[in-house]
């Protein structure tokens, strides 16, 4: 008798193990999959310069690799024009935004990730032109 609820024991304690290691690993998925969805972002460029803007560029504010144009054979216009980047993914808690005119100068912004931001260049920025 004594050997039958001892099997009926480890029996209820083996099935009550399967299943809190089933809760605690059902419990862990949002946590996983929340650490690897990047941030999205809105970014919208207006462009108070004097000087066209012919290409913009995203980046990771730690690494000097950008990525591809995102004007994507555009131009911002001088004197008011503007352009908005949707959806755009970002992996960190910002990001650069890279702007370069006809002459081939750049200008860069650091922007938060999430949400909506607005970049407006002036002739106040002072482009870097390699010099």
């Amino acid at each position: 008798m004594k050997s039958l609820f001892a099997k009926s024991g480890r029996k209820l304690a083996s099935r009550f193990a399967i299943v809190m290691i089933v809760v605690g690993t059902l419990a862990t998925v949002p946590l996983l999959s929340g650490a690897h969805t990047a941030a999205t972002t809105s970014v919208t460029i207006v462009n108070n310069s004097s000087r066209e803007i012919r290409h913009v560029y995203l980046s990771a504010t730690s690494q000097d690799n950008w990525g591809p144009d995102q004007l994507d054979h555009s131009v911002i216009a001088a004197g008011g024009g503007s352009f908005t980047m949707s959806n755009v993914s970002c992996s960190g808690a910002d990001m650069k935004v890279i702007a370069e005119d006809q002459n081939g100068c750049f200008v860069s912004h650091i922007e938060a990730c999430g949400g909506s931001v607005t970049w407006t260049i002036t002739n106040d920025a002072t482009p870097d032109c390699g010099n």
